[in-house]
């Protein structure tokens, strides 16, 4: 009973932490106007600075599941998350943008710190049936975080000032970081508790060896890359070209067009918990739900590629809703890194998976753009035609996605 009481408060503080990850990702998205005419920089300034939250958030990963599995979670998400903090704090009172910009690389070096070293603490506090609804439920709670950056952030920097509101961002994640150190434990062992699942398997392999067994598994480079696939997809319409096309193609106003956006996050807050859930006690498997959420995922990339200006409002919202329930299978991903791998090495081996779906994010954005650009823009509007081909890209990358998925074999036994 202890045991079942203390890991749901460490997986409390730990998803408390993750919900600010989610947030500084999206926060600069409505507050790039105002930013923009404080320091008087323009519109591609301030894309770097968006930018610069990303690169160590990716380059970081490996590192930080190589701390998670030696130093444990408990000393790698506080040491990160008092770094993000700095960052905030500092962001919050930069005087110059070049201060704006290195403090929004230092809020991406911290935030790089928390999502593997959790998936670390979740393997040694849950068993193998709880996982996927639990990183389920944490992907929930980061896309919570990522609906904060956008109304709710925008009232507080109309209400207080944005300096104001990433200073009441930066205290609350100081005092998270407190309370991990205070709360979090690497392991039941630790707090003289009886291990949850056996641990003993490859307790003491070398770096070396532990580094071989997870970079020769093919089953693993096959759901890096289909998270490569999905992620980039995912960031390319949400991110970024989903807002223009929604405004250039349907003519909707900005507002608008952020509500039938903001319905990608609530379908990963929905799918995400629901999948991990159905995966982890009804169906009882990784690979199918794997299979059976690109399938829904290309489906719905398919009406973007296909019904690109022919849609109504009900089905642009359920696209992008659809979109983000599908993507919600993610966790089941992570699950099926956890399981292939000892515990041991887990953190080493979700953290390579964990850079694909970044570099996947950035490379999609560009690659949509460039597809955009030939078939060309008239008066600084892109025709349907330009969205078509580039959500076309998007179709057949998802369903590349859907068809390696089918070649891992299934880990729940």
């Amino acid at each position: 009973m202890r045991t079942y009481r203390y890991r749901w408060a460490i997986f409390s503080v730990l998803s408390a932490i993750y919900f600010f990850v989610y947030f500084h990702r999206t926060s600069t998205a409505v507050l790039a106007d105002e930013i923009m005419e404080e320091f008087a920089v323009s519109a591609l300034a301030i894309g770097l600075m968006s930018s610069a939250y990303f690169y160590p958030y990716a380059l970081l990963q490996i590192p930080v599941g190589i701390l998670s599995d030696t130093k444990g979670p408990r000393k790698t998400t506080t040491l990160f998350t008092l770094i993000a903090f700095t960052g905030t704090l500092l962001f919050a009172t930069s005087n110059s943008f070049p201060m704006a910009v290195f403090a929004r690389f230092l809020i991406g070096v911290g935030v790089s710190g928390v999502y593997i070293p959790t998936i670390k603490a979740l393997s040694q506090w849950f068993r193998r049936y709880e996982f996927a609804t639990l990183t389920g439920i944490l992907f929930a709670v980061g896309n919570m975080g990522a609906l904060l950056s956008a109304y709710p952030l925008a009232m507080m920097a109309i209400i207080f000032g944005w300096r104001t509101a990433f200073l009441l961002i930066g205290f609350i994640t100081l005092f998270l970081a407190i309370t991990c150190w205070i709360v979090v434990r690497d392991s039941p062992q630790v707090v003289g508790l009886k291990p949850i699942e056996d641990v003993a398997a490859m307790q003491n392999a070398s770096f070396f060896e532990s580094f071989k067994t997870v970079i020769t598994n093919k089953y693993l480079w096959i759901v890096a890359v289909s998270a490569f696939l999905r992620y980039g997809v995912t960031m390319g319409y949400q991110g970024l070209w989903g807002g223009p096309y929604l405004m250039d193609v349907y003519g909707l106003s900005r507002d608008v067009a952020g509500g039938v956006l903001m319905m990608v996050g609530i379908g990963t807050i929905v799918g995400a918990p629901t999948i991990g859930y159905l995966s982890d006690r009804i169906f009882r498997t990784r690979k199918w739900f794997l299979v059976l959420g690109g399938i829904g995922f290309t489906a719905s990339t398919y009406l973007l590629a296909f019904h690109t200006g022919s849609m109504n409002m009900g089905d642009l919202y359920l696209v992008s809703f659809l979109i983000g329930f599908f993507g919600g299978s993610g966790p089941v991903a992570y699950a099926y890194i956890k399981e292939i791998f000892p515990l041991r090495i887990t953190g080493m081996a979700t953290s390579i998976v964990n850079v694909f779906p970044f570099f996947g994010g950035a490379l999609f954005q560009v690659i949509m753009g460039y597809l955009m650009d030939l078939v060309g823009s008239e008066n600084g509007t892109y025709p349907v035609e330009a969205y078509a081909l580039s959500f076309k890209f998007c179709f057949v990358a998802a369903l590349i996605a859907t068809i390696i998925s089918l070649f891992i074999k299934e880990s729940y036994e």
